[in-house]
């Protein structure tokens, strides 16, 4: 378990989001991830992100898992009741995926089939005491396991929050943590003073930090975040840069490498690159960080 070694020797560790496809051919997905492989030390696999339909999380990581890639798969409370969540897991562990992270998943409603239902059977406190009750040999029910996991699990923060509201979220994220989260993934960071408050709130708690680098794809995707998304601090001067740039695509990818260098001086566990289906851009990235 590489991710799992790596944070405890305290070395700064890169990981990857990679999308699942959006039907069977998953040959994309494979080599965009061997692009990168010897560099990053692990892909999170996101479950259905945004609510909309794609090939399990699942079925995704146990492809890279396959081709010796090590993965994050995320466990979803949106889509499945506990009995299937339960199997899920049960079947990643078998199939050599150590690494979790547990999400409540967008509503339906932002996704591509609005008719879908959400199962939210249970919450995201119920999926980690889940998870834990496994590792420790026993289902939800109570019933003896032949066999059990050990999982290496994370989850999300919203770590850009302020005032009352981040006071809510650091009590959720230790419940999370004393639930045995070990890591804790962030929205989006484009300034890492931005989400140093929230770290100073678990100060006291063993757990990874690990913020969110997200590719910007042209200056309208800044701006549209900076608008839209409060918890996450956009700098107008990042935007004019962008907007100034003659090659704005290749000042985008500077962006991204710049902000992982500053997690970094920033002694943060890692960074979680994000490009938002261009991971064909990884290599890029990860050229610029070296």
């Amino acid at each position: 378990m590489q991710l799992k070694r790596r944070l405890e020797a305290g070395e700064f560790t890169l990981l990857a989001e990679i999308e699942p496809p959006k039907g069977v051919n998953i040959s994309p997905m494979i080599d965009n991830a061997a692009k990168v492989k010897e560099d990053i030390t692990a892909f999170v696999i996101p479950e259905m992100s945004n609510a909309v339909m794609r090939m399990s999380a699942l079925g995704s990581a146990m492809m890279l898992q396959n081709k010796r890639m090590e993965t994050i798969m995320q466990v979803c409370c949106r889509d499945r009741n506990r009995i299937a969540l339960q199997a899920d897991l049960l079947s990643a562990y078998a199939c050599g995926i150590e690494n979790i992270m547990a999400v409540t998943g967008e509503d339906p409603s932002y996704g591509d089939h609005h008719q879908a239902a959400a199962v939210y059977d249970i919450t995201i406190d119920d999926l980690l005491t889940a998870v834990t009750e496994l590792q420790a040999g026993r289902d939800m029910a109570g019933i003896e396991l032949d066999g059990k996991p050990d999982f290496f699990m994370g989850a999300t923060a919203n770590a850009g929050l302020s005032g009352n509201e981040l006071d809510r979220e650091a009590d959720a994220a230790k419940r999370k943590i004393d639930a045995g989260v070990r890591f804790l993934i962030t929205p989006p960071v484009f300034v890492p003073d931005a989400i140093e408050p929230f770290v100073k709130k678990l100060a006291d708690r063993d757990v990874f930090v690990i913020p969110t680098v997200v590719l910007l794809k042209s200056v309208g995707m800044a701006r549209y975040m900076a608008r839209n998304m409060p918890n996450v601090h956009i700098p107008d001067e990042l935007i004019q840069k962008i907007q100034k740039a003659p090659d704005k695509t290749k000042e985008c990818t500077h962006v991204a490498v710049e902000t992982v260098r500053a997690l970094k001086a920033a002694r943060f566990s890692g960074a979680l690159i994000a490009t938002i289906g261009w991971e064909h851009k990884l290599p890029d990235i990860i050229h610029g960080i070296k």
